[in-house]
């Protein structure tokens, strides 16, 4: 009898061993992008110990990266049936509805998961470009928020944080956030046109300029750019102005074609 149980205890040991050695190598095959043999790995681990959640969460991840939906949302799904407060599967549920473009979905998964850590820069970051995608920019700035306090080294916060301010009509914080962002991150067309725009707004039509040239030049056929920068300097360089708006207009931009019109040329 005695003989038997060591047997057992013996035969359960190697078995455990064996799983942590196969889930370390479906660990170096995930890290290395080898999502495909990761899954074997982990699929030997689950039939060993099917609640492994660590396990289930890496396959999950490798499903995901593979865009195999389906499978990953089951993992996540049974992870979550297994311990409710895992925040990491309600951020991949979030994700995947995020890449299908089902952002209500995406915004209730990933409130949950946010909930459950709070303290998630990246859970936080998503939560908040789902929260501008769904118009709730008040809450985004919140929670873009909370993840600048947690790395304010970042600089893609603050380009999120000015595009919620921006659409609450806060043209200075839209500035101040992309001043910040700009600091970091030097060459963003995107940024730079956002903040001049908010500029040209507040009326600091020369810092638009400079921040419109900064698109030009990287993107020289950026004509929102051009007309707005032609618009900027009709007052104190008219004919620089009106070279602007009418290459614009040339092109078909919308805002030019209408300046065009509205005087008559």
């Amino acid at each position: 009898m005695k003989r038997r149980s060591a047997f057992m205890i013996l035969l359960c040991a190697s078995a455990l061993t064996g799983c942590l050695g196969q889930f370390q190598r479906g660990e170096s095959y995930f890290r290395n992008q080898e999502y495909e043999k990761a899954i074997k790995e982990f699929d030997r681990v689950l039939f060993v110990s099917i609640t492994d959640l660590k396990s289930l969460h890496l396959r999950a991840r490798a499903f995901e990266e593979l865009e195999d939906y389906e499978k990953a949302i089951e993992d996540y799904e049974r992870i979550l049936s297994l311990q409710p407060t895992y925040a990491q599967a309600w951020a991949g549920l979030g994700k995947i509805a995020w890449k299908m473009e089902e952002m209500e979905k995406a915004e209730r998964h990933l409130l949950k998961a946010a909930m459950h850590d709070p303290n998630d820069f990246d859970i936080l970051m998503l939560l908040g470009r789902t929260l501008i995608k769904n118009q709730r920019f008040k809450s985004a700035e919140e929670f873009i928020q909370l993840a600048i306090d947690i790395s304010p080294d970042q600089p893609s916060p603050y380009f999120y944080l000015g595009i919620a301010r921006g659409y609450q009509g806060d043209g200075l914080g839209v500035v101040t956030a992309m001043n910040t962002y700009l600091s970091l991150e030097t060459d963003n067309v995107s940024a730079h046109y956002n903040r001049g725009f908010a500029l040209m707004k507040l009326g600091f039509n020369a810092w638009a300029v400079e921040d419109f040239d900064a698109v030009l030049e990287k993107v020289p056929t950026h004509y929102e750019a051009m007309a707005r920068r032609g618009i900027c300097l009709l007052e104190d360089e008219p004919s620089r102005g009106i070279r602007d708006i009418k290459k614009a207009a040339d092109n078909g931009n919308k805002l030019a074609l209408s300046i065009v019109k509205q005087f008559g040329n």
